[in-house]
This record gives structure tokens, C-alpha cells and sequence, in this order.
């Protein structure tokens, strides 16, 4: 609706400068056209003007040689008629053959607004004598009556404004009715195409003059929708394959670390054995790990892991993750400073507590994973008027420009050293993101204040 209603005020719009730029077009054609018609003296002005210069000198009426001149040049002729005896008393030479000598009051007062034998004339007076000029035919058009009453002449300009307005308002409705169909396929086309983007099937029925648009529309989302679905398949396909060929590693995987124990318990082992098996087991639970994580990244990524929300503290669920890492012995290599301040005892959202913890713990291992030589683990917590803010940080050996930059803008976080097959910030800092994505936050990766790692998660907090 909200497009049609747009659409329709532009329409108004254009249509209203439509008609001032026509109005105004049309002012400036009158006005060339007025300026072709319109002679640089009025014939009335004229008239007054030859009258002026008309004398009585030494018994008769004379004109001046330039005037003269000038009356033939246009072809205008004069008399000069007598007000007692109404005869004619004086005339210029060019004075047609037709026209009377003597005339009555009752030819004077038709004549004084209109022709004298189709000649337009003008009158004036010349002491008590009466002027006229006449004009030559078809030159000028004179009312022969002109009685109108002065509140008619007085609205004119108002009724001409009413006029305009209800003609604007005329076509306007003309148009509206004439084109209702058109609006009305006009707003199933829109919504339409406002919801080919959706997942929804969309369908326009295909009539009225748009039918052939209606047409595409639908061939389009009927095109999508297959294409929609043939990803879902392929997704849905890969996720039962990772976690297939998951199950399928696992077996294995279980049997080799189980006799690699056994083997480890024997009596008769030298050192190089001992070290050759705790390597295999080493690896071997590396394994595991990817394997998990590779099946839970697919989850998260295609919307198939268990989401369980509720309210909880977040500075308590970091507190149970970092003694849950200080109980497995962690290398004294990798102690874990805890900075959050004292006064910040809680500071709530509602999350998947299992997630968060996961995330957290990627994100220490992260840092125990690349630091071989060791580093120690800050982690502290802190919020914001809308967020709860989890960091983690190292001062290791951190990351160069290049990784950052990977880091936070490549889709997957999937960056590899080029140096070495082992992968670099890879599939647990994608599960973090998953993660915190899942529950609408926020993750951002920098260098850390210590001269390592950092980096920060935003969870919106209740």
C-alpha cells in the first residue's frame, strides 16, 4: 500500500508541474502571439495624437507633412466631421471612395463603436468637432456592444482560479479512473516482489494488463524455491555426512587410544616407547577434538544443535569455566589471571550455558595452542548499559596484520600459516562465532594490551 500511495503522489506531483510548466508555456506562446498582433502605438493613443496635431489655420484644417506621411504609410484615412451640420469638413487624400460625407447622431453612435463600411474606426475630438480614423479591414476587431455587469467582470479572476482547480481535479479523476486497474495490479506486483527475498512461495495472479509481469514474478520464486530447497538437501546431506563420517572415525579412534593406555601400563616399556605412545595419545585426543568441534561447527552452521536459553550469570558461568581448566592441571606454562573487578558480582543474560562455556574454553585453548613456549591467560568480565562483555587475552606472540585482518573479515575464520600444515585460528574461533551469533552477540578479535591475543565477546544482557 505504502507504494501505491508513493506511486500515486508522484503522479500528483508530476501532474501539477505538468500543468504550471504548461501554463506558463502557454503565457509565453500568447505572449509572442499578442506581440505579432499588437501595433507599438493603441489605435485610441493614435487617434489622440493625430487629433493633437490637427490645426485650424487660416480658415481650414490642416495636418502636418510627417503626420500625413505617416497615416498613409499605414494606410489609415481620416475625416473630420462637423458637430452642426455633421458633413465632413475636412479629409486626408486617401480617403476610400465609400465612405459617406455626411453622416446622422444615429450613424455617429453606431459608428463610435464599431466600422464605417467595415472599416475599424476610432474617434476623438478636435475643439467641437469629431475625429475619426478608420483602419484598414480585417485590421482590428471591435465589439459592437459591450454591457456587462461589473460583478461578473469583478470574479473573473476567481472564476478562472475555481475553473483551473476543478480541471486539475477533473483529469486527475480522469486518470484514476481510467487506470484503477492498473493500480490494482500494481499492488500484488509489489508485494510480490517484496517477498521474493523470503522464504516463502510467492504467487501473483496473472491478469489485467501486468499479467505478463505476474508471470515472471512467479516463474521466479518458483525457481528460487527449488533453488532453496536443493540447498537445504545439500546442507542437510553434508551435516548427516560430517556427523556420519564422525561416527565412523570414532570407532577407530576409541580402539586406538584404549590399547595405546593399555600399552602405556606395561612393566617392560623403554623411554622411547613411553614417549612414541604418549605422543599417539597426545594426537589421538587432538583428533577426538577436531572431531567434535567439526560436528558441532555443522550443527551450528545448519541450525541442527540443541538450543536451550535461560537466564544466567555470566560472570559466574567464566568463573566455573576457568576452574574446570585449573582442575584438569593445566600446564603451569598457561596461568589464568582473573581481572574482573570486585564490585562486578553478576551480570545476567539469557544463553546456553554448555555453549558459552564452550566458547570460552575454544578460546583458552586457542591460546594455549599457539603459544608453545607458554603465555598467561587474562580473563575478565564487564558491561555496558546493553551488553555483557566477556575478554580473553594472552601475551604471547599474537597475530600479524594479515591474520588480523583475516580473522575479522574472512566468512570462516579459516586461516592457515603457509609455513606449516597446522592450522592457525581456525575451527574453534568459527565455533566462537557461532556461538555468539546464535545469541545475538557480537565477537571482535584485536591485539591484546599484554602483547598477544584478545579477544572480546558482546552478549546482550536482561
Amino acid at each position: 500500500m505504502k507504494s501505491i500511495l508513493k506511486l500515486i503522489r508522484r503522479f500528483i506531483i508530476t501532474l501539477i508541474l505538468s500543468f504550471v510548466l504548461l501554463l506558463f508555456l502557454n503565457i509565453f506562446l500568447y505572449g509572442l502571439w499578442i506581440v505579432k498582433y499588437v501595433s507599438k502605438e493603441p489605435p485610441m493613443d493614435y487617434t489622440f495624437k493625430v487629433a493633437s496635431m490637427l490645426k485650424f489655420e487660416n480658415g481650414k484644417y490642416t495636418l502636418p507633412d510627417e503626420m500625413t506621411a505617416d497615416l498613409k504609410k499605414q494606410n489609415i484615412w481620416a475625416i473630420l466631421i462637423d458637430n452642426d451640420s455633421k458633413k465632413v469638413i475636412w479629409q486626408t487624400d486617401n480617403l476610400p471612395d465609400d465612405i459617406p460625407k455626411e453622416y446622422s447622431i444615429s450613424d455617429i453612435a453606431i459608428f463610435s463603436h464599431a466600422y464605417i463600411k467595415n472599416y475599424p474606426v476610432f474617434t476623438s475630438k478636435v475643439e467641437n468637432n469629431l475625429l475619426v480614423l478608420g483602419y484598414p479591414k480585417n485590421s482590428y476587431w471591435k465589439y459592437p456592444v459591450a454591457n456587462w455587469k461589473y460583478g461578473l467582470v469583478k470574479n473573473i479572476p476567481k472564476f478562472l482560479l475555481i475553473l483551473f482547480c476543478l480541471n486539475i481535479i477533473f483529469i486527475f479523476l480522469i486518470y484514476i479512473i481510467s487506470n484503477s486497474k492498473l493500480l490494482s495490479s500494481v499492488n500484488p506486483i509489489i508485494k510480490g516482489i517484496q517477498n521474493l527475498p523470503k522464504d516463502t512461495p510467492v504467487h501473483v495472479k496473472e491478469k489485467g494488463v501486468l499479467s505478463e509481469l505476474a508471470k515472471s514474478i512467479n516463474k521466479t520464486s518458483e525457481i528460487l524455491q527449488n533453488q532453496r530447497e536443493q540447498l537445504r538437501n545439500k546442507d542437510t546431506a553434508r551435516a548427516n555426512w560430517i556427523a556420519g563420517v564422525s561416527h565412523d572415525i570414532r570407532t577407530p579412534l576409541s580402539m586406538i587410544m584404549g590399547y595405546t593406555s593399555q600399552l602405556k601400563t606395561s612393566l617392560n616399556l623403554s623411554d622411547e616407547t613411553d614417549k612414541k605412545l604418549s605422543v599417539i595419545l597426545k594426537q589421538s585426543e587432538r583428533i577426538k577434538n577436531l572431531i567434535n568441534d567439526l560436528n558441532l561447527a555443522s550443527k551450528l552452521e545448519y541450525n541442527m544443535q540443541p538450543f536451550e536459553q535461560k537466564k544466567e550469570n555470566l560472570v559466574a558461568v567464566v568463573r566455573q569455566v576457568i576452574v574446570d581448566f585449573l582442575n584438569m592441571d593445566i600446564d603451569e606454562k598457561f596461568p589464568i589471571e582473573w581481572k574482573t573487578k570486585n564490585e562486578l558480582v553478576s551480570c545476567f543474560a539469557n544463553i546456553d550455558s554448555n555453549l558459552i562455556k564452550r566458547a570460552l574454553a575454544n578460546l583458552i585453548q586457542n591460546s594455549i595452542n599457539h603459544n608453545e613456549n607458554g603465555c598467561i591467560i587474562y580473563i575478565s568480565v564487564k558491561e555496558d548499559e546493553k551488553n555483557c562483555i566477556i575478554c580473553v587475552e594472552d601475551n604471547g606472540t599474537g597475530v600479524s596484520d594479515k591474520e588480523l585482518e583475516k580473522l575479522n573479515n574472512a566468512p570462516h575464520y579459516m586461516v592457515c600459516d603457509k609455513n606449516t600444515t597446522e592450522q592457525r585460528h581456525g575451527l574453534g574461533l568459527l565455533i566462537v562465532k557461532q556461538i555468539i551469533d546464535v545469541h545475538n552477540g557480537k565477537v571482535m578479535m584485536k591485539y591484546s594490551e599484554y602483547g598477544g591475543f584478545k579477544v572480546i565477546l558482546k552478549i546482550p544482557k536482561i
